[in-house]
């Protein structure tokens, strides 16, 4: 009896199920095949303003931050065979200027990018070179046209182009910082934009109570 049952339970699914398609036999292709509209709103994200309003914001949190740390803090390191301080920051500066090869851009005339890395540790020269790496970019991004930013790259992709490269730089900033942000805190160093937020913080009037 209960094998029987079983068996009508089933037959019974398989014959809704039948009818369900039968009724709405082409659905789900119509569905899968419906064109999609084309979206004429315009763009809320000019990549040119932002992404340099972007960069230039990352950058003085480097900056800042590697001011905030102290000198003999640049060569400590997490682990054996992680980077130290100063070759994070270093890798930063470095970085932009590879990126930026990416569509073509030549580093600056007598940088040794290959080694910049580990050129020093030296405070002020790795602030330096956060710098100078920033003002090459600023200036890389600052000139190039719409029509520069849409020309296709396509070593990258077959539908890359050169805003993708800008994109690029702007995702790698944000990885870096958090990436040094952890080293400072990990070595009891808040960044400095958190102490101003804590005194904005500590100095507003308390809320009124009813």
């Amino acid at each position: 009896m209960k094998k029987i049952f079983l068996a009508v339970l089933a037959l019974t699914f398989l014959l809704a199920t039948g009818v369900t398609r039968a009724a709405h036999p082409a659905k789900s292709s119509q569905q899968a095949s419906a064109p999609q509209a084309k979206d004429s709103t315009p763009p809320s994200y000019d990549m040119k303003p932002q992404s340099l309003q972007d960069l230039e914001a990352m950058n003085q949190k480097f900056v800042t931050l590697a001011q905030a740390i102290p000198a003999d803090k640049f060569t400590w390191r997490p682990a054996d065979g992680t980077r130290s301080i100063a070759a994070v920051f270093l890798h930063v500066a470095g970085e932009r200027y590879g990126i930026l090869g990416l569509m073509g851009v030549a580093p600056p005339a007598g940088l040794d990018l290959k080694n910049l890395e580990t050129s020093t540790t030296d405070k002020a020269q790795v602030v330096d070179q956060l710098n100078k790496s920033w003002d090459f970019t600023r200036s890389t991004i600052d000139k190039m046209t719409n029509a520069e930013f849409a020309k296709p790259q396509p070593k990258l992709g077959p539908e890359a182009n050169s805003g993708d490269v800008v994109y690029i730089l702007v995702a790698d900033a944000h990885e870096h910082l958090g990436q040094i942000i952890a080293y400072a805190r990990v070595n009891g160093i808040v960044p400095p934009w958190t102490v101003a937020a804590q005194k904005r913080a500590a100095a507003a009037p308390a809320p009124k109570t009813q």
